[in-house]
């Protein structure tokens, strides 16, 4: 089978009997209809579809060694840096048709899964790990081009280093509670699966930083349909459908769920691992994933810099404020900022280095250190936009407006210096969902915690960082008897 279009990964998920609740109701028909999630359903068919658009294909696709089949490029398990530099290029298109709003893109999640399945041998010979079900899902996801959320973050009851649960019969963090001739049992609740029930399968595996006991070190996939999973939606951030009044977020929404597993079957052949920490630590750190995962992020990341970089040029351009040197200096923060996390990618890439198991895997330090870094400048980019736009952003007609007996007031007095006022409208809009918006401000908090806290950031960067050369060099400096 292979890649799939957009047409078929729409009738596999309406086929689907996922059991996802939204304000207080459990979502009924077909999924695709239903208008909190029909926006970014389609968004996602499109970029199923440009695996066969004859433009894209061969940049998004590659044949399967084992079936000959075309499957997309984010399965790709790199052996070359040219192998790299292909899967960022993949990465880059599906990037481009989503202007980078859309951080769970099936490739993220495909990556993951490539990930796992190459650094498997990680879990071979250790008790209660079973790799070649790793391998298993891995050869499925690509024969299929099955799509993915993933959960791996426990409900924030109380984040004490001290606090333990004092049930176990009703626990709040997801636990295996059983095992039994046919799998292990979990109950108990998982955070924060961004499009949670709008993909076939959901990818769980722990985050050996919080594990309490080994109950809670278990990794493995389900369909999003297993019997006992729900998927609780937060409120939708979706302003309306209409593309004109609000061009992202009616696009681009990727709701975030809670998960819960009520008594949750999951069959051996779909374990990776459980009761075991030590494996669920190793396997999480020791391989691929934070490296392969950060490099699709990065990727996506720079195309999300230059979408703004390019609408807050259109801002500018729109007002005829370009001469003000405060107003150069703005653009040149984003521009400084793309440039540098554009450099440290491809540092990554110059400085890749086979593993153990024959994957080429891309640096991991300039790949921390762009994961330390955009955190804190996307919420920069955003406030630059809402300057340039200042009080233009505030008091937007709408569509109906513009299509109402005010037109010709609106098209006299929202006119701009380059543009007329139904197109300065839309600039302005755009500027607005980017920034102020509910989908805005949440894209904000997403990338500052894209990849976890901030600070646990800094300090495995700091932890891994090879300082010891640097100190060396500075003692024999001082002719110091005794290194520090």
């Amino acid at each position: 089978m292979g890649a799939i279009n957009g047409t078929e990964f729409i009738n596999r998920l309406n086929q689907l009997d996922t059991e996802i609740w939204l304000d207080g109701k459990k979502i009924e028909g077909k999924i695709s209809e239903h208008p909190v999630f029909k926006g970014v359903l389609q968004t996602k068919a499109s970029l199923y579809d440009m695996q066969h658009h004859p433009k894209y294909k061969d940049e998004l696709t590659f044949l399967s060694p084992e079936t000959g089949d075309s499957v997309g490029l984010s399965f790709l398990q790199p052996k070359t840096k040219d192998d790299l530099i292909k899967r960022r290029k993949a990465a880059e298109h599906w990037a481009r048709q989503t202007g980078g709003f859309m951080g769970r893109s099936p490739d993220y999640l495909n990556t993951a899964v490539m990930s796992f399945a190459s650094s498997s041998p990680v879990l071979r010979g250790r008790i209660n790990c079973f790799p070649e079900n790793i391998q298993s899902l891995y050869k499925l996801a690509m024969k299929k081009d099955l799509s993915f959320t993933h959960t791996f973050v426990s409900p924030q009851v109380n984040r004490s280093e001290t606090y333990l649960e004092s049930s176990e019969e009703e626990p709040i963090v997801a636990r295996v509670v059983d095992r039994n001739e046919e799998g292990i049992v979990i109950k108990g609740a998982r955070l924060l699966a961004t499009q949670g029930g709008l993909t076939d399968e959901v990818l769980v595996f722990s985050n050996p930083a919080f594990l309490l006991d080994e109950e809670e070190a278990f990794a493995f996939s389900i369909p999003s349909d297993t019997i006992g999973l729900k998927f609780i939606c937060r409120e939708s951030f979706i302003g309306g459908d209409s593309l004109f009044n609000h061009p992202l977020s009616s696009r681009f929404e990727e709701m975030d769920t809670l998960l819960v597993f009520d008594n949750v079957l999951v069959p051996w052949n779909r374990v990776f691992y459980y009761d075991n920490a030590m494996a669920a630590t190793d396997f999480l750190f020791q391989s691929s994933f934070h490296v392969f995962t950060a490099h699709q992020a990065v990727t996506r990341q720079i195309v999300k810099t230059e979408f703004i970089l390019g609408l807050a040029e259109l801002l500018v351009q729109t007002i005829n404020v370009s001469k003000y040197q405060h107003i150069q200096e703005k653009l040149s923060e984003i521009i400084i900022g793309l440039e540098t996390i554009k450099a440290l990618l491809e540092k990554s890439e110059n400085d890749a280095a086979l593993d153990q198991w024959g994957t080429m895997r891309p640096n991991i330090v300039p790949l921390q250190v762009a994961n330390n870094i955009f955190p804190k400048i996307y919420p920069r980019f955003t406030e630059i936009i809402q300057l340039i736009g200042a009080s233009g952003l505030v008091g937007l007609p709408t569509e109906n407006a513009f299509n109402s007996p005010i037109r010709d007031d609106l098209n006299q007095y929202l006119q701009a210096a380059t543009k007329n006022a139904e197109d300065r409208v839309k600039i302005f809009r755009l500027a607005w969902d980017l920034t102020m918006s509910s989908f805005g401000t949440r894209q904000t908090q997403y990338e500052r915690y894209f990849f976890g806290d901030p600070i646990r950031l800094s300090s495995r960067l700091y932890k891994a960082y090879p300082i010891t050369d640097y100190v060396k060099k500075v003692s024999n400096f001082l002719d110091l008897e005794t290194e520090v």
